[in-house]
């Protein structure tokens, strides 16, 4: 478990003398390394969360895997290192009952109050009124309870309202969706919440942040700013997919919120590109919150499509969960050559 996987770089270690005095720090082991995916056959729309166990939560879109099992009502998978993922259970007993139709999507899960709050999509495709529900839990397993919905689409004026996201900032507990639409009230919006996060006290008092070619919100302090991460194109066209993520930045949680050429991205085609597609993975997209490890290295859990499998035998899309390290320059992430890596590389410092 221990062989050095490499222990020499023959050209950068002959030129570069700092390479030489740090060579140690970089050897790649088994132990120390990993090789996306980290979790098949499906994660989709992962969040993380950090449990009071000491291990790592995974949670996903309610998807059928082929296995026999049927949908999975969102699936909950755990790891201690972020890099083995083990299936755990789903974190629904029942689906919940508060829409006739559609899925479980897109959940973000956070610990607010001593609980565990899993905010979650109700939609299917095509469908005219998604919504937004809550569920609450004591452990971070589940099960689950079901408090029913925050919003419907119609109700707060916002075509497609999916993919919720829980911000605390400046004092305040807000929820920020949306979704693909090209209607005049298209967008990603955002609106406070009660003290317990439980209800949205006046949908009227709703915000717009980003435009309706971005879904997938995750908003994240770091510094001096909250960065925008979103996803545009398509998601689940298989190895066709286009998914990708782009990001936008802002001194204030409630925007404006603007990409490297200060471009606002409540305008259309705006956002700079984290990550996007290669030869072997498709549908880069829907990131979790950014993960610290004990060096001080931020990591990115999103899913992707393999281009050599991309559904699995019930014709589901196969969004596998992936992990990429994020670096920063002059104040923005960046991944390396903005794509998902693909060789077996250095896995976060955690123990």
């Amino acid at each position: 478990m221990n062989k050095i996987l490499f222990a020499v770089f023959g050209v950068i270690a002959l030129t570069d003398p700092a390479f030489c005095q740090t060579a140690e720090k970089q050897v790649v082991t088994e132990k120390s390394s990993y090789q996306n995916p980290v979790f098949e056959p499906i994660l989709a729309d992962p969040t993380v969360v950090k449990a009071e166990d000491g291990w790592f939560y995974a949670y996903g879109t309610m998807d059928d895997w082929g296995d026999g099992k049927g949908a999975h009502l969102i699936p909950v998978v755990r790891s201690k290192d972020l890099v083995k993922w083990d299936f755990v259970k789903d974190a629904f007993l029942k689906k919940p009952s508060w829409k006739e139709k559609g899925g479980i999507w897109a959940p973000d899960v956070v610990k607010v109050n001593g609980k565990y709050y899993m905010y979650y999509a109700y939609s299917t495709w095509g469908d005219s009124n998604p919504g937004v529900g809550l569920a609450v839990a004591d452990s971070a397993a589940g099960p689950f309870n079901d408090l029913g919905k925050l919003f419907l689409s119609d109700e707060v004026n916002v075509p497609n309202s999916i993919d919720p996201f829980y911000m605390e900032a400046e004092g305040k507990k807000y929820v920020f969706w949306g979704s693909y639409s090209n209607a005049p009230t298209q967008g990603t919006y955002g609106v406070e919440l009660s003290a317990d996060g439980k209800t949205v006290p006046d949908l009227s008092k709703k915000f717009k942040i980003a435009a309706g070619d971005f879904e997938a919100v995750m908003i994240q302090k770091k510094g001096d700013y909250y960065y925008f991460f979103g996803s545009r194109e398509n998601c689940c066209d298989g190895a066709k997919s286009r998914y990708h993520i782009r990001v936008g930045r802002s001194k204030n949680v409630t925007g404006p919120y603007l990409d490297k050429d200060g471009k606002d991205l409540k305008e259309r085609n705006t956002g700079s590109t984290l990550i996007q597609p290669n030869e072997k993975y498709a549908g880069t997209g829907h990131n979790a919150r950014l993960i610290t490890d004990n060096a001080g290295t931020d990591w990115l859990l999103y899913h992707a499509i393999d281009r050599s499998k991309p559904t699995v035998s019930t014709g589901a899309n196969r969004r596998v969960l992936m992990l990429d390290k994020v670096t920063w320059k002059d104040n923005w992430p960046e991944i390396l050559n903005a794509q998902p890596s693909i060789e077996k590389t250095a896995a976060p410092l955690l123990k």
